[in-house]
C-alpha cells in the first residue's frame, strides 16, 4: 500500500485526477483472455493516449462472464502493466460479498491503487440507507486501500446524494462514479465538497463538469481510447485546456470530436455496445476481439457499416 487507510482521502485527492479510462478486456479466439493484447492495450493508453489511470476487471470488460481465478488475473496484469505509469482502480463488484471481499483483498495485496464497488442488487428493500451504509462500512473495516462507490441503474435504483455523503464519511472511501442524472451528482458535489472524487462517465459532461463543478477526475468509460489516437488527442487537449480554466478554446477542441461521437452514436447496435467498442478498436489498431456470452458479436453487415463510419469521422491516424 502507498498510503493509510487514514491517508487514503488525502492519497486520492493528490493522485486520483485527470481522465482514467474503463478498459474492455480483449479475448483470444477460444475466448481466454488476451493476456498480451492488454498489455499492449495499456501501453498505448498510457505512453501514447495520455491516460492517467484504468478502471479495469469491470462491466466494460465483461466480468459477469469471468471467473473468480480469471477476475484475480486480469486485476494482477493490469496492476503489472501500470505500475509506475498509471494507476489502477479494480472492480470488485459481485452480488456475492464474500466473492467481492476475496477480490478486494486481492486487489489490495497485488498493488492496485483503489478499488471500485457497484452498489449491490437489493431486492424488495425500499429504504436502502442503512443497508447501503453497512454495506461499504464492511469493505472499509476490512480493508486500508482506498474504496470508490458506484451507482448505476443497474442495480434496480439509484443511490441518493444524501446516503451516499454518509458513506462518504467512512476513512477510506474517495470517490464515485454516479451514473445517475446530472441534478443528483450536482447535488452531491455540493455536499461533499473536496472529502472524495464525485465523477460521471458522461464525456459529452466532462468539459462542463470542470468549468461548473471544479471537477478533476474522469471516471471512466471507453471513449478515452475511442475518440483518441496517438497522432490525435483531443480529448486529453481539451481536458488540459479546461484544467487550465481555457474554457473557449477547451469547448472548440471539444465540440470538433462531434462527428466522431455521431459516427459511432449511429453505428452503434443498440444491443451490441461491447462488441461496437471492440471492433472500434481494432479499426484504431487496438486490440479488440470477440465477446463473450451473453452478449452478441457483430454480423458483417454491421461491421461494415462501422468500418464506413469510421473512415469519414476525420480521427487522425
Amino acid at each position: 500500500m502507498k498510503y493509510t487507510k487514514h491517508d487514503a482521502k488525502a492519497y486520492a485527492r493528490e493522485n486520483m485526477t485527470g481522465i482514467w479510462a474503463a478498459a474492455l478486456n480483449p479475448f483470444n479466439a477460444d475466448l481466454s483472455l488476451n493476456e498480451a493484447g492488454l498489455r499492449s492495450n495499456i501501453r498505448h493508453w498510457i505512453d501514447d493516449l495520455h491516460i492517467q489511470g484504468l478502471f479495469v476487471a469491470g462491466k466494460q470488460g465483461e466480468f459477469f462472464s469471468m471467473s473468480l481465478a480469471e477476475r484475480k488475473r486480469n486485476i494482477e496484469v493490469a496492476v503489472g502493466a501500470c505500475t509506475g505509469k498509471a494507476g489502477v482502480i479494480a472492480s470488485v463488484s459481485d452480488q456475492n460479498m464474500d466473492t467481492a471481499l476475496e477480490l478486494a483483498h486481492f486487489a489490495q495485496d497485488c498493488g492496485a491503487d483503489f478499488i471500485v464497488v457497484h452498489a449491490p442488487v437489493l431486492s424488495f428493500v425500499h429504504d436502502r440507507g442503512e443497508v447501503l451504509y453497512q454495506y461499504y462500512k464492511r469493505f472499509c473495516d476490512e480493508l486500508d486501500i482506498g474504496i470508490a462507490m458506484w451507482s448505476h441503474p443497474d442495480s434496480g435504483y439509484l443511490m441518493q446524494p444524501a446516503e451516499c455523503a454518509r458513506i462518504a464519511e467512512l476513512p477510506n472511501i474517495v470517490a464515485i462514479k454516479y451514473s445517475v442524472p446530472r441534478e443528483m451528482y450536482v447535488e452531491l458535489s455540493k455536499m461533499v465538497g473536496d472529502k472524495i472524487q464525485v465523477s460521471t462517465s458522461l464525456e459529452d459532461d466532462w468539459l462542463d463538469n470542470i468549468e461548473q463543478l471544479n471537477w478533476r477526475l474522469y471516471l471512466c468509460s471507453s471513449p478515452p481510447y475511442q475518440l483518441q489516437t496517438a497522432n490525435d488527442l483531443r480529448m486529453h487537449e481539451y481536458t488540459q485546456l479546461a484544467f487550465a480554466g481555457k474554457f473557449d478554446a477547451a469547448r472548440k477542441v471539444r465540440d470538433s470530436l462531434d462527428p466522431v461521437r455521431d459516427a459511432m452514436k449511429r453505428t452503434r447496435p443498440a444491443d451490441k455496445p461491447t462488441a461496437f467498442g471492440k471492433y472500434w478498436q481494432e479499426l484504431l489498431g487496438q486490440v479488440g476481439g470477440p465477446v463473450r456470452a451473453p452478449m452478441l458479436d457483430l454480423t458483417p453487415p454491421e461491421r461494415d457499416a462501422i468500418a464506413a463510419a469510421f473512415e469519414n469521422c476525420g480521427l487522425k491516424r
